[in-house]
């Protein structure tokens, strides 16, 4: 009795029909001690979204080249910009559920070919145009088009069709099966934007999401103010945000600790105990997809040839990168991208140790004992990135290889670097589902393919294997076919994958937050920013 009534007040203090002084007398009322009422109040309150104020981020992400074009989106700062102002027809939540955000009913087809989705109704764009099933078609097809360069186009490569069924409902034509259909229509870069000219219009800046933009400063700044017609109840705490580009660790941290922003992420493992004896800031770590990542183009000389790819991988101590560039904060990593939070990862494929002897063996077959390779790096990729490059030269130096370490600029680093060097540091913060970490990354019709793996034998029954499994609705078959694509990509191609690294954020003690904190990006899934409110 004494418990349902406490819990009845504590209902009444969230919703604010009562306040902290009645909750006190009351809880005193039904035999709590002052001291237990009085933490019970400050518990309750904190756990309860506040209206107002403005939130200040500092991210280790951005750059001059970024672009208001979500197909052109390729960094953390981006996609939690983009989540800032749009929407997409799902999204995942906290909890890691898939959930519909611009749909309010998913419909499939008994073999997942067809997909239905109905739009919610009354939802409007901060221009003041009502959402239709034509806004949803104009963004997809952007991606689609045939001279697409959009990141997001490897996605619905399947799409075959796309029709509406009158004004609130979008129908999805697949060329085959796709269980996780739905899940790949949460992604950052297949936002819905209106339509304009019966295309999206994306250089109006202009979403259905919980603010409305109002600046953006590539690979400087965003600022953001509510949006006061926000369709979902409970979300957009903030009056106004602030999000920064400070890709210098030591300057995002310096931030945080001076009261400069109230928000960084990829916080350096090597000072996250330092930080955290700051008294105004708390350290959020989440496990989850992120993987850091060391990809060898196979288009390229000399990591066209398997034997030298072997040779390097076998070469690389992991643990030692755990160890001393994550220090404890992850887990080694198999050279393929499919984390153990996900349904189906291939526990059962043998960890990929540091072998000098066979490491040597395949050096000498392919040629190049004492060598000289090129490996580009730089901070911009992940904190220590430049010091993992180091390790891994040193490691593989061991064996009869020797490694140039090519430091790049920060700025400008995932468009002038990545996906174009041909072996450079990389970061990735993985997928919730497998087929969306392959379509993103190791497709061979993605643009992401940053190892450019698509002609090898292995590649090419990686691509039926991915795309069968994708059709394949019985879980215990799709786990197989998943394994085996897990093992097609370790053993053949350029992807280096040796550690898992947590996600950790230094917040300011005036922001609050569900318990539950999404892993599956940085950012409580890079949607803090309607997700969180100040205390």
């Amino acid at each position: 009795m004494k418990k349902s009534y406490i819990k009845e007040q504590k209902a009444k203090l969230a919703k604010g029909h009562i306040d902290r002084r009645q909750f006190i007398t009351a809880a005193i009322a039904a035999g709590v001690a002052l001291p237990s009422a009085m933490t019970m109040a400050t518990d309750v309150l904190a756990a309860t979204p506040k209206s107002g104020g403005h939130l200040r981020q500092g991210f280790g992400h951005g750059s001059t080249t970024d672009s208001l074009d979500p197909g052109t989106h390729e960094n953390g700062f981006m996609q939690n910009f983009v989540y800032s102002y749009t929407n997409n027809l799902t999204e995942v939540d906290n909890h890691g559920n898939l959930v519909p955000e611009l749909a309010e009913e998913i419909g499939a087809s008994d073999d997942a070919k067809t997909w239905t989705f109905k739009l919610r109704k009354g939802v409007e764009f901060h221009n003041g145009k009502s959402l239709t099933a034509e806004d949803v078609i104009t963004s997809f097809n952007f991606h689609r088009g045939e001279d697409s360069k959009s990141a997001g186009k490897g996605l619905i490569s399947s799409v075959e069709n796309i029709k509406a069924d009158g004004d609130h409902t979008v129908v999805f034509e697949l060329s085959s099966g796709n269980a996780d259909f739905p899940f790949l229509a949460s992604d950052y870069h297949l936002v819905i934007m209106p339509t304009k000219d019966g295309k999206m219009d994306f250089q109006a800046g202009v979403g259905t999401g919980p603010y409305k933009l109002d600046k953006f400063e590539p690979g400087v700044r965003a600022n953001f103010t509510k949006n006061p017609n926000y369709f979902k109840e409970g979300r957009a705490h903030f009056d106004t945000i602030e999000t920064l580009s400070l890709l210098d660790t030591t300057a995002r941290q310096n931030a945080i600790m001076n009261g400069d922003v109230d928000v960084i992420d990829r916080v350096d493992p090597k000072t996250v105990h330092l930080l955290a004896r700051v008294p105004t800031i708390s350290i959020l770590e989440t496990t989850g997809t992120q993987h850091y990542t060391f990809p060898m183009r196979v288009d390229a000389s000399p990591f066209d040839n398997y034997d030298l790819r072997m040779a390097i991988k076998l070469g690389i101590k992991r643990q030692e990168l755990v160890d001393k560039i994550l220090l404890g904060h992850g887990s080694i990593g198999n050279d393929h991208p499919i984390s153990v939070s996900n349904q189906y990862h291939a526990s059962e494929l043998e960890q990929r140790e540091y072998d000098p002897d066979k490491a040597r063996a395949h050096l000498k077959k392919a040629g190049m004992e004492g060598a000289t390779v090129q490996l580009s790096s730089s901070d911009a990729a992940f904190a220590g990135a430049v010091d993992a490059a180091l390790l891994i030269k040193a490691s593989v130096e061991a064996i009869g290889l020797n490694v140039e370490i090519v430091r790049e600029p920060k700025d400008g680093y995932w468009s002038n670097v990545w996906n174009k060097k041909p072996w450079c540091a990389c970061y990735w913060g993985g997928r919730p589902t497998e087929d969306w970490m392959f379509s993103s990354a190791y497709t061979a019709d993605t643009e992401w393919n940053d190892t450019a793996w698509k002609t090898s034998d292995a590649a090419k029954k990686f691509n039926q294997v991915a795309l069968q499994a994708r059709s394949e609705l019985d879980p215990a078959k799709r786990r197989v076919m998943y394994a085996e694509c897990q093992a097609l990509i370790r053993d053949d191609g350029g992807a280096i994958v040796p550690m898992w690294a947590n996600h950790i954020h230094g917040v300011s003690k005036k922001v609050a937050h569900d318990e539950a904190v999404a892993g599956n990006w940085q950012n409580d899934g890079n949607k803090n920013t309607e997700r969180w409110w100040f205390a």
